[in-house]
Parts: structure tokens; sequence; C-alpha cells
């Protein structure tokens, strides 16, 4: 029977993923650096979080397509703690911030039409722009002195059937937050070009220093659409909560045909929805571990890189993952697969959109035993192996 050329996939298992799954297999020991799960990083959650799910009124449905009232002053008032107001009405509220991008995808874009996302970035995009027939072109995220988009570079890029420009702010992984004057030359674009701007926020609380503004606040002539959720912000991936937030020019009609969509597919449930209000205002306690386990791991890494040459972490400015420039001496999926050997095991540099060979990216998630485990293996295997000899 004939499939969707959309689902067209390679589905055969890569050799990492083969290898890794036979580790596993095996009961071998892996220090995972690549963790993203804050569920499974031993944080502390409280013995309370679930009591928001029994609230009485899950009994009674109540369709609303863009979701409950309650949940979505609560998302408001989530930003009102980054000092931007918005009303409910601005609030669609989705399962997940792929949910959120596909609605977005469906609002913005006819099939064929195209979206431009800065590289390095998360490579889910690509499954989710063919899944709604939309086409994803890369723009620069360069590395100078610090990661910059390079607006020239997202100008180049720019065709007839460009829709919209997504950006990841902090970045995922680099890190870099969008700067203000970053913020004016997209919107210069999108205004020229009559583009659209998503801007996915869900690491903004993982700021490393000085907090970095929501671009909920709207940019003068651009429809910003921000997208956030549950997952990050109270590291509570299982409970599938995310929105869209909505700002700029024809925002009443973006948010009508959003209803729409919504009410099409009404994929909220109401016991989450009933919840978010109190997860959403206990946030500080999960994020507060989250940003001192970060914060340590970081510390440990820097310090484990200063002993040896040739190996350059990255400038990071906030979310939970850091890149690492080593000698482009071998393939970085053999890099990979060798350190997978050693029991420990990152992500090559390539999964998210880098060059083949000079770069791994690591989470800072682990447990910081586990963590501090698992990059002396690596320092150890780049220093014996990659020419990255001890210092001093």
């Amino acid at each position: 029977m004939p499939f969707s050329h959309r689902t067209n996939w390679n589905t055969e298992e890569s050799e990492l993923a083969r290898a890794h799954r036979e580790r596993l297999a095996a009961g071998l020991p892996i220090a995972d650096l690549t963790a993203s799960n804050p569920t499974r990083c031993g944080f502390a959650y409280p013995a309370t979080l679930l009591s928001a799910l029994a609230d009485p009124r899950v009994l009674h449905y109540d369709p609303q397509p863009k979701g409950l009232l309650s949940a979505r002053e609560a998302v408001c008032s989530y930003y009102r703690a980054h000092a931007v107001e918005l009303t409910p009405e601005q609030i669609v509220l989705t399962t997940s911030t792929s949910e959120a991008y596909s609605f977005l995808f469906r609002l913005l874009c006819d099939p064929g039409d195209e979206i431009l996302i800065p590289q390095p970035s998360y490579p889910l995009f690509d499954f989710l722009a063919a899944l709604d027939d939309v086409r994803l072109r890369a723009a620069p995220l360069v590395y100078e002195n610090g990661w910059q988009i390079d607006a020239e570079g997202v100008r180049r890029a720019v065709t007839p059937q460009t829709q919209a420009i997504v950006i990841v702010h902090p970045n995922n992984p680099t890190g870099h937050f969008t700067k203000p004057w970053e913020a004016e030359q997209l919107a210069r674009l999108c205004r020229e070009f009559r583009l659209s701007l998503i801007v996915d926020e869900v690491f903004l609380d993982y700021g490393f220093g000085a907090e970095a503004g929501s671009f909920a606040a709207g940019l003068e002539g651009v429809p910003v659409y921000v997208v956030s959720g549950l997952s990050k912000i109270a590291a509570l991936p299982q409970m599938k909560a995310a929105w869209i937030a909505t700002t700029g020019p024809e925002r009443e009609q973006a948010l009508e045909r959003l209803e729409v969509i919504a009410d099409t597919f009404l994929s909220m449930n109401a016991p989450v929805q009933l919840a978010m209000p109190a997860w959403l205002e206990g946030r500080e306690a999960i994020q507060a571990q989250i940003r001192s386990r970060v914060a340590a791991n970081l510390a440990v890494l820097d310090q484990a890189i200063g002993t040896v040459e040739a190996v350059q972490r990255l400038a990071v400015e906030g979310g939970w993952y850091a890149v690492l420039r080593i000698p482009a001496i071998a393939p970085d999926e053999q890099t990979v697969l060798a350190l997978l050997e050693r029991g420990v095991w990152v992500h090559p540099g390539y999964f998210f959109g880098m060059p083949e060979s000079g770069w791994l990216v690591v989470s800072l998630l682990a447990a910081e035993a586990e963590f501090s485990n698992g990059v002396a293996t690596l320092i150890n295997y780049l220093g014996t192996n990659h020419g990255c000899n001890k210092k001093g």
C-alpha cells in the first residue's frame, strides 16, 4: 500500500544508536552526558506536586479551544514576572511546543513554503516541517567571540517562499541569547520581507548572569509568536502543557485562525490545565535546583578542559548544554563511538547541524558525580587520542 512522501524517512537504526542500545542491554555502565529529561536526573520534586491534578472540576468536560481561562491567566502571570503584560486572549494552549510549532506552520505556510532557522539548532525541526509540508532553510549562527546571528546570512537565505524565521532564545544547544541589536536586525528583515517571527523560549529561565527579556513583549510592526511550556519551565515534560503567545500586527486574525486549528484537535486535557496555575507558581524551587546543577557541572567541565590543550568550551549564556570544539582529526561519530566504548555518551555536533568533525555537545543536567566521572573520561580520551596534550 502507498504511504505519503512526507513520512518517507530512513528509519534504520544508526550505528551510534545501535551501539548505545547494545551497551545498555549488556548492563554496562554509561555516564550519560546527553541527559535532557529532568525527571531522570535526581532532582527533588515536591511531594504535593500531583495533588494539583485532583481538582474535582476535571469531571466536567468544558472544551475551550484556546485552553481554560485559569490556565491562560497563569501563563500571563508567568510573563508578568518577566515584565511583559499579556491578556489571556493572546494565549493558545497546546500539549507541547512541538504541537505549537505545527499549529504555527499550518497558520503561516502553504505546502512548499519555507521557514528559516539559524543553525546550529535542535534537529526536531526537520521532522516537524516535513509533517506539515514545509521546507526548512538554514541560516548561519556564527561563532566569533561568542555566538551571533548573521543577519546578512539570514537575508541571503530569504526566498519568495519564505514565510517566517524561527529562533530559539536561548538557542539549543549553543546557549546563545538573541541580543537586542540582533532582534532589531531580525525585525527589520521581517518588516522588509513581510515575515513572521517564531521564538522558542523554553530555556528562558535558565540564563547565566543577567536575565534576558522575553520576545512576548513584541517587536514593532512584526507578528511575533512565542512558544514555551512546562517541559523546561517547571521541569515537567511528562505533563504535556505548552502555549503560543501572540503579539504584533494582524494579531486578532491570527488568533481567530489559531482558535479554529486548536478547536479541530482539542488536544489539551482538563486535569493538566487545572493544575497549571499551581505548577507555574511553584516553578522556582525546581529551577533553582537545575541552575545550581548546571553551574556546578559547567565549573567541573571548565576545570577539566583547563588541564589540556586544543579543547575549547564555547561561550554559553543559558540553557543546559555546552558545545566543545575539539581537534577535527577524525569524524565526530568515530569519536563518540570510542567514548561510548569507554562508558561515556555524548552528542556529535553534526546532530545539531554542525560540521562532521571537531564538535561535541554535552548536557550539563546529569547528576554531579556521573557528570564528573564522564568528563574525566572524555578529557582523558581526547588527551590520549586527539593530540590534546596535558598542560604543564
